[in-house]
């Protein structure tokens, strides 16, 4: 079950909130626990053979024995936390974590390469890999790790963890959400109608940005992809639609799960916030997927020693960092050689050119552009081989006209969703609704001119959902 389906937005959502809102204060952890174990065994109810048998709903009951893990772990680590013990724990933890997150995700990529190198055919496991391992295994670290370090207490009622690992808004997609921004909240949450009108505002917006934009973005890929008369302009467009297409998918999704989670009184943090206005890469990544940045900042980069290190371990840190973060997205070798693209670019600016770059206005948005447009075109192709011929294409050298007239007849149709792309990437749109807003507020329509815009997005989206069968979401891969 996805956000941007029919299911959930006129079933599974609306019959959530009738029941939480209903319930006393002290049964929503409970009634947020069950719908989210729903919502995630809806997609959820293959078999995992175990001693030759298969078991139904296997995957959520691994994800259930991973917390379990985890809450009894912290439970000890904060007991013996200044001990042999607490640390012993700590890394059992951790590895018990990782394991489940290493067989699942890497099992079968690392057996490829095994086999590669000694020369054989590589015999892959049967396995599949399990929704959102990647969002709740970052979460559950972070929260036995944060116990550790003192920074959380542990939790001592097993359903708050479960809710907090668990909880629909963000599980299978993010933002990767820490103990210590909802702590409180898990506890003790206020509702009221202005929180609600906010999520809701939130969440119909992402969901726009998902189905009104982003899907369409997809669909001009999959035709550019297989058009039988390319051209480099529109392999151009189909690199540019491909980075527009992720940052729509993902961030169109980010908005609806905060949307969620203020409806339901929490407040996640920010995943996004207009990366392709960047002036350099390292602004890029502060402004691009955020709560994966700080995770890996916080979690790997800073115990490594950070950037207070002499320059030969800051590079290494930074490579460590950027082929974990390729590999986080996927387990093939285009996904670390896309970290590993933006690392060596971090390095040159920490080391070289971000003080230049600070200045050199315009150039440095060019940069930024041509720089995350080719490492999404690493990102968005199955193989490194497509990747390097799809690069080819675009710089000349696939032998392609510049323009035929089946790739101008595409590039046509869909220019306008791509226009509004482009001016939607950027915080241009939001002004206007802010001023637009305003000037409404003067005549006391404002709230008539949201209801209205949210009702069109809502409906259009609807249609586009019901009449539509792409509707894809790109991170259920990672």
């Amino acid at each position: 079950m996805v956000f941007s389906s029919m299911t959930f937005l006129y079933y599974f959502l609306p019959a959530v909130l009738l029941i939480y809102f209903v319930v006393p204060a002290k049964g929503k952890n409970v009634v947020l626990l069950i719908s989210s174990l729903i919502f995630y065994g809806w997609g959820e109810s293959r078999a995992i053979n175990i001693a030759g048998h298969p078991v139904l709903y296997g995957y959520v009951l691994f994800m259930l024995l991973t917390i379990l893990v985890g809450y009894l772990s912290a439970l000890v680590i904060e007991k013996y936390k200044d001990k042999v013990t607490g640390r012993i724990t700590l890394i059992i933890a951790l590895f018990c974590c990782l394991l489940g997150l290493g067989f699942f995700k890497y099992a079968n990529f690392f057996i490829e390469i095994v086999a590669g190198i000694i020369g054989v055919t590589p015999r892959l496991l049967d396995i599949a890999l399990p929704i959102g391992i990647s969002f709740y295994t970052f979460q559950l670290i972070s929260y036995v790790v944060d116990v550790y370090r003192g920074q959380v207490k542990a939790i001592r009622n097993p359903i708050t963890l479960y809710t907090y690992v668990i909880m629909f808004p963000q599980l299978i997609a993010g933002p990767i959400v820490r103990y210590s921004d909802v702590e409180q909240e898990l506890s003790h949450r206020t509702h009221s109608i202005p929180m609600v009108r906010e999520g809701i505002v939130r969440f119909v917006i992402g969901l726009g940005k998902k189905v009104l934009i982003a899907n369409q973005l997809g669909a001009l890929v999959d035709v550019a992809k297989s058009v039988q008369e390319n051209s480099v302009t529109l392999s151009w467009v189909c690199a540019i639609a491909a980075a527009l297409q992720i940052y729509f998918d993902f961030s169109g999704y980010s908005d609806m799960a905060i949307g969620l989670g203020r409806i339901l009184g929490f407040r996640f943090p920010e995943n996004f916030d207009y990366p392709y206005v960047s002036k350099s890469i390292t602004e890029f990544w502060r402004r691009w997927h955020m709560t994966l940045g700080g995770w890996f900042r916080d979690y790997v980069y800073i115990p490594m020693g950070g950037s207070r290190v002499g320059k030969g371990r800051l590079i290494f840190n930074l490579l460590v960092v950027w082929s974990l973060t390729g590999l986080w997205h996927g387990a093939t070798m285009n996904f670390v050689v896309w970290g590993l693209f933006f690392g060596v670019l971090l390095i040159i600016e920490k080391l070289f050119i971000l003080s230049y770059l600070q200045k050199a206005k315009g150039i440095n948005h060019i940069y930024v552009l041509m720089a995350t447009v080719i490492s999404f075109v690493i990102f968005s192709c199955d193989t490194l081989g497509q990747a390097g011929a799809m690069l080819k294409n675009m710089f000349g050298m696939g032998g392609l006209s510049l323009m035929t007239k089946e790739s101008l007849y595409h590039v046509a149709s869909y220019g306008f969703t791509l226009f509004v792309a482009i001016i939607g990437a950027t915080p241009l749109v939001k002004k206007i609704a802010q001023r637009a807003m305003a000037a409404a507020e003067k005549y006391k329509l404002d709230t008539v001119l949201e209801s209205v815009v949210l009702a069109l997005i809502l409906i259009l989206s609807t249609a586009h959902i019901v009449d539509g069968s792409f509707n894809p979401f790109l991170y259920f891969r990672f």
